[in-house]
């Protein structure tokens, strides 16, 4: 198993793609933290999926945009299950509007979330990182570099984060960290759930040459890839997992 025996924080992962990418390390072997904001009953019954299936993991709460939340969770982490070797920054939340329509709360909340969530594990994470190294992978969107229409500022905290990708890599690197992104593309999940219906759904299924949307196993198999010795030899790069969509 390709992540035997390695300790591997998923930020956001009571749902979607976080889950998927929980349950994906697990039965690669990695002991799972399995955090979430919210929704608790959701993350324990990924904790419980992945032991059904003979894999370990835990629940943490803390909100990604709180810095006492996220110092609390990273030292539990620290005390209860030793070395991180991997760290997902999956945590976000979308207000899809139009820009006359967005709201300060909703543009500070995007921000403080999908950024400065990432940028908080990061720095409690990097006290408690395997001193032989590991994996950082931050989750993007297709978005990042082909936002849309009410996509603005979503798209926009995406942007951040693949620059925050790149600065990352290369100030980690000399201390065996790697660190890349993944910008998943039209992917079913919770969140996503009736953006793809009518019309704008069909547009995207055209624009995607594997000819179906994707589902969070998919973006899984690239963040186990990325986590893995595999990609040993990867940094500071974002990968599209999309089917060949290229965006709208």
């Amino acid at each position: 198993m390709r992540l035997n025996d390695k300790l591997a924080v998923v930020t956001g992962a009571s749902s979607g793609i976080g889950a998927g990418i929980a349950k994906a390390f697990a039965a690669e072997g990695a002991m799972v933290v399995v955090n979430y904001a919210n929704g608790k009953d959701k993350a324990e019954a990924v904790v419980k999926s992945i032991e059904a299936a003979g894999g370990k993991a835990v629940a943490m709460q803390a909100d990604m945009s709180k810095a006492a939340d996220v110092v609390r969770m990273f030292d539990a982490v620290a005390a209860d299950h030793g070395k991180i070797d991997v760290l997902v920054n999956n945590a976000g939340v979308a207000v899809f509007e139009m820009v006359a329509d967005v709201t300060e709360e909703a543009f500070h909340t995007q921000f403080n979330i999908n950024v400065l969530g990432s940028f908080l594990a990061v720095r409690e994470a990097l006290k408690n990182f395997n001193d032989a190294g590991g994996s950082i992978i931050n989750v993007s969107s297709i978005l990042s570099t082909h936002p849309s229409a009410a996509t603005t500022v979503y798209s926009a905290t995406k942007g951040a984060i693949d620059t925050m990708t790149y600065g990352l890599a290369r100030e980690l690197g000399p201390r065996g960290i790697r660190v890349n992104a993944i910008r998943p593309g039209y992917t079913n999940t919770p969140a996503t759930d009736g953006n793809f219906d009518g019309d704008f759904g069909k547009t995207l299924l055209a624009e995607t040459p594997l000819g179906r949307f994707g589902e969070p196993d998919d973006i899984a198999r690239t963040a186990v890839f990325l986590a893995s010795d595999d990609s040993h030899w990867i940094s500071g790069e974002s990968i599209r997992s999309t089917g060949g969509a290229r965006g709208v």
